[in-house]
This record gives structure tokens, sequence and C-alpha cells, in this order.
């Protein structure tokens, strides 16, 4: 393990819900009395899980865990500070920055940092408007927009979960090519001649797709296009495996001295995995449909590992949420 690398990740955690039932969402399913079951017991083992994967990503390079750390399907505050406040977590000064956005079921993303390497300077959600073919409005999650100091340099942070394909590819891709000129628009507007970038997110869809290649134009660059090409995934959809999990960087980011890119990777550790059955190998999801499986999530993490000149500290304060 080299000093000098650190990782930055992003992982879809699967419906983190708390166990109470919210005034304004749909997750009557996940409190004790709903169809999953959804008590403190489970709650605690799935925070224990993901705590754990997220302490051990990048661990055979990096000798810290992920730095940033995007995060897709967490419901609210209260998960997040219980996930930080974790067993797994809680000796590192982890803080996030979150919105709640307008999604029907109260999915949301957000980033948690390590406070002692990144400083937040600016925040905020980026509205995505959608409808569908009669008009109606498609109530979807916002993008997160983070604007910080991360070793020295300005860093700009976009955290995506686009909408599924589950009624269709065709039927949804107009959705996500939206979304996509959405991220692109907000992107053309930073006032700096050559940000540097990071663009993190389950974009339900894989690197080789039409909204994804229209946000590699002209300044991105997606590391995780060669492992999709070589046949790897971080999630399984009708028996493929799929890199709907990504993190595309600026091209500065590719001869930045001070954080330089060095590889991408999934986070396929065993103890994630099924382990029996048809679907040994699979990442080991939650729940299967009302049946508990007691896993992680149904996809594995992304990360990146990056090269720097410096290993200094922030000395921003140590807050939950700054914002």
């Amino acid at each position: 393990m080299l000093q000098n690398l650190f990782s930055v990740a992003f992982y879809n955690v699967e419906n983190l819900f708390d166990t109470e039932d919210g005034k304004y969402t749909l997750d009557k399913d996940y409190t004790p009395r709903g169809k999953k079951k959804w008590g403190p017991y489970r709650y605690q083992i799935k925070l224990h899980k993901i705590g754990n994967a997220l302490s051990k990503i990048g661990g055979d390079s990096c000798a810290l865990p992920p730095l940033l750390i995007g995060l897709a399907e967490i419901e609210n505050d209260q998960v997040l500070t219980d996930l930080i406040c974790s067993e797994e977590l809680k000796k590192m000064p982890f803080a996030y920055v979150h919105f709640n956005s307008p999604d029907e079921r109260g999915m949301d993303t957000a980033l948690l940092y390590r406070t002692d390497y990144f400083q937040v300077l600016e925040s905020k959600p980026l509205p995505v408007t959608l409808f569908d073919k009669q008009g109606k409005r498609d109530f979807t999650r916002d993008i997160l927009y983070v604007k910080g100091l991360f070793h020295g340099e300005t860093m700009h942070i976009y955290i995506n979960h686009w909408p599924s394909k589950r009624s269709g590819h065709e039927e949804t891709k107009t959705k996500r090519n939206a979304v996509a000129q959405i991220l692109q628009t907000s992107i053309k507007s930073i006032p700096e001649e050559n940000p540097n970038i990071l663009v993190m997110g389950d974009f339900n869809d894989n690197p080789t797709d039409e909204s994804m290649a229209t946000l590699t134009e002209p300044a991105l660059f997606n590391p995780m296009l060669p492992l999709f090409k070589g046949g790897q995934g971080s999630s399984k959809f009708y028996g493929k495996w799929m890199l709907f999990d990504q993190i595309l960087i600026s091209k500065t980011l590719l001869i930045n001295p001070k954080i330089r890119y060095q590889e991408a990777n999934i986070f396929n550790a065993p103890f994630l995995m099924n382990p029996l059955g048809k679907f040994k190998g699979e990442p080991f999801r939650t729940y299967s449909g009302k049946y508990y499986l007691g896993g992680a999530s149904d996809h594995f993490p992304v990360y990146l590992i990056f090269e720097t000149s410096t290993v200094k500290k922030t000395t921003s304060p140590l807050t939950k949420n700054p914002v």
C-alpha cells in the first residue's frame, strides 16, 4: 500500500431505509409491519455490511478507505448519520452532503467525505424535471452537486441516480438522455477554464449507451469503459452483467500533478457475493421480492484510484452536514 494513493468510490446501497413510516414518501413496505418486515435488527445488519464494504474498498492499494463516496438509494439524513456512526466507519471523520429529492419513495443520493481531506465550498440539488408520454410528471431523483477543496485543488462533484429501465430500455432511454443533457449543461456552466470534475452514479445505462457517450464529449473521460468491454459488471440485469455504476472524470485529472487518475475497479469482494445457487457470484442483495436474503446490496461498489503529490489534510471542522 502506498501513502500517495487514494480512492474515490460510488455505491448503490439498495433501499437503505430507516424503520419509520415517512409521512411524505411511499416507504410503508420498509417498516416492521410492512411487507418486508423491516425492523431494527435487519436495519443494523445492513448498516454493518455496507459500512464493512466501504471500509475495505481500495484496501489492497491505498492506505485509507475512500476519501469521497457517492451513494444512491438512501432515504434521509438519519440513515446517513447511522451509517457514518456504524462500528466500521465511526473512527474515521466522515461527514455527508444530502438534500431530499422529489422521488416518490424517498430514495436520494448523497456524498460522504473525509473532513480531514475535503472541504465543502458549495452544494445544491440540480432539479430533474421529466414527463412521460401522457404529460404526467415523473418524480425522479435530483442530481447532487458539490464543490469543494480536495488535496489543494477545486473539485466539482456530481452524484447521479438516473431513471431505471424497469419499463423497457427503448421506453425509458429518452429520460436518461434528457438527464444527461441537464448534467452536461451544468458542467458547461462551470466558470473555471479547466475544471476538475468527478461524475459518479447509477446511470441505469452502460458506458457504451447513448446517454453516456453524450457525457464524454468533449470534456469527460470514462475509465469504466474498458471494464465493461472486458465483460465486467457491477450488477446483473435479466441475467447479463451491466455496468450501470460508473465514475467519470474530467480529462484534467489525467494530467493533474496533484491529483492524477491511475485505475478503475469494481469492488466485488467475496463477502459481497451471493454464495450459493444459480446466482452464485452475483451481488448478494438484501431482498428478492418480499423475501429477505440478508445481503448488502444488489450492486457492487465501483471505485477509482488516484495518485497525489501531497497527503496534506484540510483543516475543515468535523460536521455531520454542512448545508
